[in-house]
């Protein structure tokens, strides 16, 4: 798994593009648009689900785990990306749901049937208690109890998700074969791994009220990889909001064999409100951010491996979360990918973070898709709150801002779709598109560009040791990259003001500027001016011998290349 992490310059989620102008993205638009993935550098593509699946979640609810949903495409389409995607140079991860399957699955359409057919012990079932209550008082993450009664059978099934999505029985052995089986089936077929949807969970135990880090959840991981992984030059990805800097090790450290990385949470959450979530965020703290992140730094700094992000499919657009997506847009944009790509760790650019995209403001209710949306403003409204004060939550942090379609340039749709999208386009895709933003040199886009081309070419960006300075700066982010002779300064003013700060004297150096959002730095020393939403990464001259040309690698593609040739 050493040798899989070392070689990825960047991974990035790209949601379907249509290509039939039906309105919803399809396995032959992606196909069109691997040579724009190249171009950005991509190394490998995560698909969100592209199984059958009755789409009550986004194809989160997996009816059959070894056939293509038909509104994505067939089998052809999909083996044509896989091959157009290897001679790139990308792989191709599939997003793997087996906490839970849809309620079409044809194990729970057999298991439903009655107690003692052969899928019954596939899903988790109790009986009601004496006076016909529920089992136990766990909810269900999108809303309500997570028990639903069936009739036919006088008992309940467990969902942790939407009632259409029964959890799987992970204690039954049958079932875990059938899992492996599936696995190594798509493995064969040629994708370079998985990212394992909410994986913390396969271990629950309900009967004590437990969803999550349950007693052999790192059993079945274990034994996970060696039917599946072990052997493979393939790399794994888990979904653990749980997850702490401690038991990170346990998913990631080398000596588990379970996972490569896994996706944590912790600078997610810690935005949030105690009592409504992210559905009320509490203004953005980036001293917080940075002891989070230097935190997870710092435990996987000798084992383990960090997964780095801003974003995701379920999650508000960065720059909108973290930037000034009106006043200074390009700039804050940048800023937090200058910012990310530097730590240590593996980063993932989600579909449109690259060209800045910005969250939606929607105005109604009705304008939403995602149940976990829906179902919180229906049982928020009950509870008392606004449905406009909901709304609001949900236009910062709503699963759906992530999920307005690709803005690829000015055409209607921002070129998506010659139809009607199955989700409202943001409306911004006129003046926001990639169209637009490759044709600047200046551009967000350019300034990822240059940051991945940076990262395969400074082993120091992959390898090298972290270590935080002035943590308790409300609008500096300041870290060093060191690896043998070699160190560097990374600075990022996450702030729409001019901010002066004194540097460490351990920081006082020269050197040349690698990437900057605005002018290159030639010295570092005593006080120093940060415009808004600067950033910059400066490699110190004085440990490595470099050409005295001072330019920086943020200018025009000839001069990149001239700065990262090997210096006499």
């Amino acid at each position: 798994m050493v040798a899989v992490r070392d070689r990825l310059s960047n991974l990035s989620e790209k949601l379907l593009r249509h290509s039939n102008g039906d309105g919803i993205g399809d396995i032959a638009g992606i196909t069109s648009r691997l040579d724009y993935l190249q171009r950005l550098g991509v190394g490998l593509l995560w698909l969100s689900p592209i199984f059958k699946s009755p789409m009550d979640d986004n194809g989160y609810d997996i009816s059959d785990y070894q056939a293509i949903a038909p509104e994505f495409g067939s089998f052809d389409d999909f083996d044509e990306l896989l091959s157009e995607a290897r001679k790139r140079d990308i792989g191709i991860l599939l997003d793997l749901v087996v906490n839970h399957t849809s309620d079409e699955h044809v194990w729970f359409q057999e298991a439903r049937k009655s107690r003692d057919n052969p899928f019954r012990d596939y899903y988790v079932w109790r009986d009601p208690t004496d006076k016909g209550g529920l089992p136990n008082q766990l909810n269900s993450d999108f809303g309500g109890p997570a028990w639903t009664f069936e009739s036919a059978t006088g008992q309940y099934y467990f969902h942790q998700f939407s009632h259409r999505q029964p959890d799987l029985n992970w204690e039954n052995a049958d079932m875990r074969r059938d899992i492996y089986g599936m696995m190594n089936w798509w493995l064969d077929k040629g994708i370079a791994g998985f990212r394992m949807d909410v994986i913390d969970r396969i271990g629950k135990q309900v009967d004590e009220g437990v969803t999550t880090d349950g007693p052999h959840l790192h059993d079945y991981l274990q034994e996970m990889h060696r039917e599946t992984l072990a052997g493979r030059d393939v790399l794994t990805v888990g979904e653990a909001w749980s997850a702490t800097p401690g038991s990170a090790l346990l998913y990631t450290g080398r000596a588990r064999n379970e996972l490569s990385m896994i996706f944590q949470f912790e600078h997610v959450t810690q935005q949030w409100d105690k009592v409504y979530g992210k559905w009320k965020p509490k203004p953005f703290d980036l001293v917080g951010l940075k002891s989070v992140l230097g935190k997870w730094q710092m435990a996987l700094s000798d084992d383990g491996w960090n997964s780095l992000f801003w974003g995701n499919h379920d999650l508000p657009r960065a720059v909108s979360r973290y930037g000034d997506a009106a006043g200074f847009h390009r700039e804050s944009a940048t800023m937090l990918a200058t910012a990310l790509h530097f730590l240590k760790g593996t980063p993932f650019v989600y579909q449109g973070e690259e060209i800045g995209m910005t969250n939606a403001a929607f105005s109604s209710i009705d304008q939403y898709k995602d149940i976990e949306t829906l179902n919180m403003h229906r049982l928020h409204v009950e509870a008392g709150r606004s449905s406009e004060e909901f709304i609001a939550g949900a236009n910062q942090n709503g699963r759906d801002n992530a999920r307005t379609p690709m803005q690829w340039s000015a055409a209607p749709n921002g070129g998506f779709t010659t139809g009607v999208p199955w989700i409202e386009t943001n409306p911004n895709f006129l003046r926001i598109n990639a169209e637009t933003e490759m044709g600047d040199e200046r551009s967000i886009w350019n300034h990822y560009r240059r940051l991945i081309e940076l990262r395969k070419r400074h082993p120091i960006m992959v390898h090298g040791a972290f270590q935080s300075y002035l943590d308790q700066h409300p609008k500096l982010f300041v870290y060093t990259r060191r690896l043998g002779d070699e160190r560097i300064v990374v600075m990022a003013n996450f702030s729409a003001d001019i901010v002066t700060a004194t540097l460490p004297t351990e920081l006082s150096t020269q050197g040349r500027t690698l990437i900057t959002n605005y002018e290159p730095r030639e010295r570092l020393e005593g006080n120093i001016e940060m415009k808004p939403y600067e950033a910059f990464a400066l490699l110190e001259e004085t440990l490595v011998a470099v050409a005295d040309d001072n330019k920086a690698e943020s200018a025009l593609p000839a001069e990149l290349t001239k700065a990262l040739e090997p210096q006499a």
